[in-house]
């Protein structure tokens, strides 16, 4: 992208779409955000229901430390960060036929106390992960281009090259599961089952499967001086700053225009079709760049016969992404037991697969934080689901109801949600998703971070198609919001660094 002012079109207002948005309007350029939906954030907004404000998928926010991914963009922007506290334990998880939980602390010492207590003998495979994450976490920070795809970006990534950089490069072909053979804790199904709960949240495939360096990231992101933390009124607060950003520096957001196809010439992005969600009426933008804030298989299906034969093959070949099955409830605060943590993830079977309705993660309002009526909470319950169970069921509502009160039984063993406790419940499914959200069979987390997919292998945020870029959990480094927020920097980094290329 050149110095002089550009026409850029941003398609679909999630944190990254925003995020990248935000950042090119601050830099000058003419920058306008559509989005079918009504309410910016996408996964990350919320919807409200007879007093209560529910968020609609993530629950938290990591990077709002000082030095912190959100710290720094909203500094960039002039941008007030929002009022958050930190989540301490992180997550208490829960092992099929246990009733005390591991708890994940924020404080590193107070883990590693915690990991010696649940697991011994892991502290050498625990130490291992610490040392990847001080590495790859001092990388991240240098900006670098992943995968890189001509020579503007490898510059930016041989940049980012330190010495301690160098000590990861023996682990970037292994995964977690050939790490805990190595150390002979394969053995061990407490440990493997708790990285395989904790990875499906962030990586979307187990243990045996997450690329080591990835997995070290994001198990190292909850402990201080990082963080995950959980904000106050509700996740959309973070998307409304980020609008903010953009309306103050001169872009504009414009809701309830669904894109529809994305135009090229001679291998340029040069605009886009869409329509107007009220009146049905098509309308056609042109632009100098587009930035896609949508899954990796909305952009094929957005390109058409216009996308490159080898990137549809690519796209094609990418192992089946999960969805989500969500349960809502508003309750009485009687329902909570006293100090229950922010966050919970239990598995309720050791031989069920962690990917379809075998687990819950959990995430519970506090008082006064804004979701809930003084002397009411929220309770958001998520479990993983094949997203095809949903698309070919004879039944939806006889499985919706199914899946509901299996959730509903199983919630029932940590709240008393005795009927004069509930006050409002309801379901979402990936159907419900790809109909708010428009993402591709209402898949969630983006792609597995397999070896094959995850940074220097994984789907750039540069496309093959000049102009048009890729951001949000389908790129490197994956989901989360620090994760599609890092995405969107590298693109706008990469666009403005291209013209010097």
């Amino acid at each position: 992208m050149s110095n002089r002012t550009q026409r850029v079109i941003v398609i679909g207002a999630g944190i990254g779409g925003l995020t990248a948005a935000a950042l090119l309007a601050r830099r000058g350029h003419e920058v306008t955000v559509f989005d079918q939906a009504w309410v910016p954030g996408g996964c990350a907004s919320t919807f409200k229901r007879g007093g209560f404000t529910f968020d609609v998928g993530a629950t938290q926010v990591a990077g709002l430390e000082p030095g912190g991914i959100h710290h720094q963009l909203f500094s960039e922007l002039g941008v007030a960060l929002p009022e958050a506290s930190p989540c301490d334990p992180a997550c208490a998880v829960y092992l099929p036929g246990e009733q005390t939980p591991i708890q994940v602390w924020r404080h590193p010492l107070r883990w590693a106390r915690e990991r010696r207590q649940q697991f011994p003998g892991s502290q050498p495979s625990g130490n291992c992960l610490e040392r990847l994450f001080r590495s790859v976490g001092n990388f991240r920070l240098d900006g670098p281009v992943l995968p890189p795809r001509n020579l503007w970006d490898l510059g930016q990534l041989v940049k980012a090259v330190r010495p301690a950089t160098l000590l990861t490069a023996p682990y970037l072909f292994l995964t977690v599961g050939q790490v805990l053979r190595s150390y002979g804790l394969d053995q061990d199904r407490r440990l493997q089952t708790f990285l395989d709960l904790q990875l499906k949240l962030y990586s979307q495939v187990d243990a045996d499967a997450t690329a080591l360096l990835y997995a070290a990231t994001a198990l190292g992101v909850s402990q201080a001086p990082q963080g995950l933390f959980h904000l106050q009124g509700s996740m959309q607060v973070l998307s409304q700053r980020l609008v903010a950003g953009l309306r103050r520096h001169g872009g504009s957001l414009r809701l309830g225009h669904r894109v529809e196809g994305i135009h090229c010439t001679q291998g340029q992005a040069t605009g886009v079709t869409g329509q107007r969600q009220k009146t049905g009426k098509t309308w056609t933008e042109s632009a100098d760049h587009i930035v896609a804030n949508v899954t990796v298989q909305d952009l094929v299906r957005l390109l058409g016969c216009q996308a490159p034969v080898g990137y549809r093959r690519r796209v094609e070949k990418l192992p089946p992404a999960s969805g989500a099955f969500v349960v809502y409830l508003g309750v009485d605060q009687a329902a909570i037991p006293a100090d229950c943590p922010p966050h919970l993830q239990c598995l309720y079977d050791y031989e069920g697969p962690i990917a379809e309705n075998n687990s819950l993660f959990i995430s519970v309002s506090r008082p006064g934080d804004g979701r809930a009526p003084a002397g009411q909470a929220t309770i958001i319950a998520s479990s993983f689901t094949d997203p095809e169970v949903w698309w070919q069921c004879r039944d939806y509502e006889a499985l919706k109801r199914q899946y509901t009160d299996t959730a509903l039984a199983r919630l029932s063993q940590f709240f008393d949600l005795s009927p004069q406790h509930i006050y409002h419940q309801e379901a979402a499914t990936p159907r419900t998703f790809a109909r708010f959200t428009a993402r591709h069979r209402g898949i969630v987390g983006g792609i597995g971070q397999r070896l094959s997919t995850f940074g220097p292998f994984g789907i750039a945020t540069r496309t093959p198609i000049s102009g048009l870029w890729l951001v949000g959990d389908s790129t490197h480094p994956g989901e989360g919001t620090a994760g599609v927020s890092y995405s969107a920097l590298t693109a706008v980094e990469a666009a403005g660094g291209s013209s010097l290329a």
